[in-house]
């Protein structure tokens, strides 16, 4: 049987601002996403993995956008490098405070990366990310 990875976590943006920039910065994150590819052959992200909310209270957001993205992958944590690439270049196309991804692995055991805003909430730009990694592993040694 192939080693599986799950990969799974969430961006949070606060929005900020008056009624309609809040507005726009979150149907900006919704527009990004939905400008990701389809799933295909190797989707490393793919639109097919996350969930936006809507705007509003019953739609799910009280104040803060969270979008919520996983998937299955088979042993993604030998291309990681790859993957946080490419998360990285959409976090950059973003409005965001604080995004988390967890990764499971079978072999390597669970990893949770953290990324911060620089200031109080990141915007669209090409700015350095600042991540933080911190890892588990469940189990005894034998």
């Amino acid at each position: 049987m192939d080693s599986e990875s799950i990969v799974y976590g969430c961006i949070k943006h606060l929005p900020f601002g008056s009624l309609r920039e809040r507005k726009e910065s979150c149907f900006h994150n919704r527009r990004v996403l939905r400008g990701l590819p389809n799933a295909d052959a190797w989707p490393f992200l793919c639109r097919e993995m996350f969930s936006a909310p809507g705007d509003d209270l019953m739609g799910g957001t009280f104040q803060t956008q969270v979008i919520h993205f996983g998937m299955s992958y088979q042993a993604v944590e030998y291309e990681w490098e790859e993957w946080v690439k490419k998360f990285e270049a959409l976090l950059k196309q973003m409005y965001w405070v604080n995004a988390v991804v967890h990764l499971e692995t079978e072999l390597a055991g669970h990893h949770t990366f953290v990324w911060e805003a620089a200031e109080a909430c990141h915007e669209p730009s090409e700015e350095p990310l600042r991540v933080r990694c911190e890892w588990a592993r469940e189990g005894a040694i034998a």
